[in-house]
């Protein structure tokens, strides 16, 4: 089969590999869409130990079962999945919330990932979808699933309605686009977005239809948003955040480009700042995502743009570059 291999820090190859192996309760997959994920940057950008050359990575994912070795999982079904492997014995797992699974592995870090015709996955992991919704769509559902994560556990901390509240969204990438998408459908009628690049601009401010803003040219105001959404997770976006934010109000940190960073502890404890981190999603987020997505709450989606896998190792080089105007690029194997 062909696969897009990572291999060095920025470079990956296309390669033949022998076809993952059936095994007791898993299915294969043919991939019919996968997604360039940030972290698959990080990874690329030699950043990401976790992640180690020789890896196939991908974790953003449609495809066709190929062979199943698990009942009820019939040859030819269509689905989504979540990558996240988790043991469903702990605590977490019991809870409903087996994103914080400590056992947890992942397809496309632990094991080989999408960015390949064929791929296996343990069934458990499959997530239901119609059969007929849009490979485009269908391999949304992680991301949006994140940005659907997030939001929900912001909506819960904040004061005041989110239609009454004024929202900050730092960063036009994936993550940052399905939020403001996301924002907008649940009613948020004060929504901007910070991005320094053009491109990736104007896209948002054509399908989020949201304020969209060049921090360099013009910062955010200070002191003046009930919800900032960090969707980058760097030292200067996340000052930024602390900057803009309301007293009393919420930040949502997702993004993770700089592991670590200080943070204004001093406004966080006089104004009272609730900081919420967030991991990936839950398997209840997946599917509530994926009826979003069939519904068509995160628009049509236009702005996403497809590429043959064997132009995989060009998209890492365009998106590295800042030459994508479009937040997300799908390869089509």
């Amino acid at each position: 089969m062909k696969a897009l291999v990572y291999t060095a820090p920025g470079e990956t190859q296309l390669r033949d590999l022998p076809p993952p192996e059936l095994v007791a309760g898993e299915v294969v997959l043919r991939i019919e869409a996968v997604g360039i994920c940030g972290s698959d940057m990080h990874a690329w950008h030699g950043h990401d130990p976790r992640r180690k050359p020789g890896l196939v990575l991908g974790h953003e994912f449609v495809g066709r079962i190929e062979s199943s070795a698990a009942p009820g999982f019939e040859v030819g079904t269509r689905w989504t999945g979540n990558p996240l492997i988790t043991c469903g014995r702990c605590d977490y797992c019991v809870q409903g919330r087996n994103n914080l699974c400590a056992e947890r592995t992942m397809v496309g870090m632990t094991r080989p990932g999408a960015f390949a015709e064929l791929m296996s996955i343990p069934a458990a992991s499959l997530i239901a979808m119609p059969q007929d919704l849009t490979a485009r769509a269908a391999a949304l559902t992680e991301p949006a699933a994140t940005a659907w994560h997030a939001l929900n556990l912001s909506l819960r901390a904040l004061v005041r309605p989110i239609h009454e509240c004024r929202v900050l969204v730092i960063g036009g990438g994936a993550i940052g686009m399905l939020s403001a998408l996301l924002l907008r459908h649940v009613g948020a009628r004060t929504v901007v977005l910070a991005e320094l690049n053009a491109l990736r601009r104007e896209a948002v401010a054509t399908h989020a239809q949201c304020t969209v803003i060049d921090p360099r040219v013009k910062t955010p105001d200070e002191n003046a948003f009930d919800l900032v959404i960090d969707a980058v997770g760097a030292k200067a976006t996340r000052a930024q955040a602390f900057a803009a934010v309301k007293p009393g109000a919420v930040i949502m940190h997702v993004g993770l480009q700089d592991w670590a960073s200080e943070i204004d502890m001093r406004k966080l404890t006089l104004a009272e700042i609730t900081l919420l981190g967030t991991y990936t999603y839950t398997t209840a987020d997946l599917r509530a995502t994926v009826d979003a997505l069939a519904a068509g709450a995160f628009g049509d989606l236009s702005w996403v743009e497809e590429r043959a896998l064997a132009d995989g190792a060009q998209a890492f080089v365009d998106l590295d570059a800042g030459h994508c105007a479009s937040a997300k690029v799908l390869l089509r194997p």
